[in-house]
């Protein structure tokens, strides 16, 4: 059974990061094709046709070095050594924006949720009269870096392998909602295991039943040991792992 796997770079870095600690070294190294076999043989996965990694494609962007030199340059280094490794078949780019964006002012809840600020003493807002506005919001301009593009080609190259019969399953390595329609599209045609790479809840678009479709669906939660468990040689030719990763 040839197993295509699709990898949202953008959620698996931050979710990564999440679950074993921003400053903390020894998992931003991943070897993708490690890790995506180790899902494969691991007890979540159901499929018991022999199922081989026949294609690994990394949906990414690349970093802005106008701002960010330094992620650049270590980005720059382990696309190298991903593809000098043989750990990806295919990098799929997509673009970094940036842009000026307006939104109220607002904290998390415990489940993370937005929940606006208001005015209240001892900040306090009054109109031109000196008449306080209680409960008023406050509008903040910041400055933002969006991803674009990583769902796109995750979902692209999924449902062309799959339509095309380059692969008999699936593997998808994201916990993005907007990817519910090629899901479940693809789980139509090819049994589909989804892997959530971060902390969080799987998300409820992303769900389903294992007899959906063809059927022989599964899911899974990434957890530390997988991600220190799949990482790339220390060196590879003259590529060497940046310092503290």
């Amino acid at each position: 059974m040839r197993v295509g796997v699709y990898i949202d770079g953008f959620n698996l870095y931050y979710g990564a990061r999440s679950i074993c600690g921003r400053s903390t070294p020894g998992w931003r190294w991943l070897d993708l094709r490690a890790l995506s076999e180790r899902v494969l043989a691991g007890p979540g996965a159901c499929w018991v046709d022999d199922p081989e990694v026949e294609r690994v494609v990394y949906c990414t962007a690349r970093v802005n070095g106008a701002d960010n030199v330094g992620g650049q340059r270590d980005q720059d280094t382990y696309l190298r050594a991903l593809h000098r490794h043989g750990a990806v078949d295919e990098a799929a780019m997509g673009q970094y924006v940036s842009r000026v964006a307006t939104a109220p002012l607002a904290t998390p809840d415990r489940r993370g949720r937005p929940q606006l600020a208001r005015a209240s003493w001892p900040l306090q807002v009054r109109d031109d009269e000196g008449v306080d506005v209680p409960g008023a919001t406050f509008m903040a301009s910041v400055a933002r870096r969006e991803e674009k593009g990583s769902d796109v080609n995750v979902a692209s190259h999924l449902l062309i392998d799959v339509l095309t019969g380059r692969v008999d399953a699936a593997i998808v390595m994201s916990n993005d909602s907007d990817l519910e329609f090629p899901i479940r599209f693809a789980r139509g045609h090819v049994p589909l295991g989804l892997v959530n790479p971060t902390p969080g809840y799987p998300a409820g678009k992303l769900s389903g039943d294992p007899g959906d479709g063809v059927g022989g669906h599964w899911w899974y939660r990434l957890n530390a040991t997988d991600l220190r468990a799949a990482q790339l040689p220390e060196q590879i030719d003259h590529i060497r792992r940046p310092r503290g990763w």
